[in-house]
């Protein structure tokens, strides 16, 4: 097998990273170690939330994090700490619609007006250039996970040259005609519910078969195969609110964008690039959309892309039993390329 491709056994491999000890002292210094600032978003109404993580002793390099649908920044406090400890600043703003940067649960999941594609990723540039004023010359990487890596995806193409590396986790490929049609779905009801109108017929055409090859104890069995982990996402007030037409119009065209010709083609061939899924994970396609993007961007002549699948993992790998190896594989991915510079 390729050293660009790695198909994990994440059972065997994770159990031996992390003891229950090590986790329970990561999971104890995180709230002690980030500093909540807030700053304009570009739509010129809402005020973003985010979160700076800083280490103790030498930076190396920062890592900012861009976080998936319905979720928050905050979520990735341990992998934060985590990064900390080898010497990361890391950064994650809450998007529009989502975590403290709305402010009431009626605005979780809207974003303002249509398409909001731009707003959001003016404001994840916008957390780059507050922290990168800190660091400055340090080299800087992205992540992005879920509706966070097509936003990853599409910002590399054009900032990557502001970046010494991107990590792309739980991302997947899809045709034009899928998310067009989407697109057209979500404005079609818009045009007579409104944009903050949450439709259960495109909340379906979105994910209603993601759960197919799950248990279905849950209607989100498909992020994670620890129960708990599913069980802590349904009972967060912050997670899992169904997007609205605004929402959906959004997330069908950034995903449209980050999947195109323009996009990929755009993307700095020098560009290290770092493919991360489990192959239990429906948006990848249970590994085919990673494997496609990971070809697709070869092709383009992006001269450094590596690929991880994790054996039995899903969605949400950083939450899942695989997660010390993951932590381990995109530390080792950033370090790398800190030594190559």
């Amino acid at each position: 097998m390729s050293e660009r491709i790695r198909l994990r056994d994440a059972v065997t491999e994770a159990a031996a990273l992390l003891t229950a000890a090590e986790k329970k002292v990561h999971f104890t210094l995180i709230k002690l170690m980030y500093q909540e600032i807030t700053y304009p978003s570009s739509d010129k109404k809402t005020t973003i939330h985010a979160y700076i993580w800083r280490p103790h002793g030498c930076v190396r390099g920062a890592v900012q994090i861009v976080h998936g649908m319905a979720e928050y920044a905050l979520r990735y406090e341990q992998f934060a700490n985590f990064l900390t400890a080898r010497g990361f600043v890391v950064c994650a703003e809450d998007h529009l619609g989502h975590g403290k940067s709305v402010l009431s649960a009626d605005e979780l999941g809207y974003f303002d007006g249509g398409d909001a594609t731009d707003k959001v990723l003016a404001d994840i540039h916008a957390l780059s250039d507050i922290v990168r004023a800190e660091t400055r010359n340090l080299p800087y990487f992205m992540l992005g996970h879920s509706m966070g890596s097509f936003f990853c995806r599409k910002y590399i193409s054009l900032y990557g040259g502001e970046l010494a590396g991107a990590v792309i986790m739980g991302t997947g490929f899809q045709p034009s005609v899928a998310t067009g049609f989407g697109s057209f779905a979500a404005t079609l009801v818009a045009a007579f519910k409104g944009w903050k109108h949450r439709s259960p017929f495109i909340d379906k055409l979105a994910f209603g078969a993601y759960n197919a090859k799950t248990d279905k104890r849950t209607p989100y069995d498909w992020l994670s195969d620890e129960k708990k982990n599913v069980d802590d996402y349904i009972a967060d007030d912050l997670c899992g609110a169904t997007f609205t037409c605004g929402g959906f119009k959004t997330l069908f065209s950034i995903v449209g964008q980050a999947c195109s010709a323009k996009t990929i083609k755009s993307t700095p061939k020098n560009l290290p690039i770092y493919l991360v899924a489990g192959d239990g994970d429906p948006v990848g396609g249970y590994s085919k959309g990673v494997k496609k993007l990971y070809d697709k961007f070869i092709k383009a002549g992006i001269s450094d892309v590596q690929m991880t699948i994790y054996r039995g993992a899903r969605h949400e790998i950083l939450n899942d039993f695989c997660a010390p190896q993951v932590m381990e594989d995109i530390s080792s991915f950033a370090l790398s390329h800190i030594s190559a510079n």
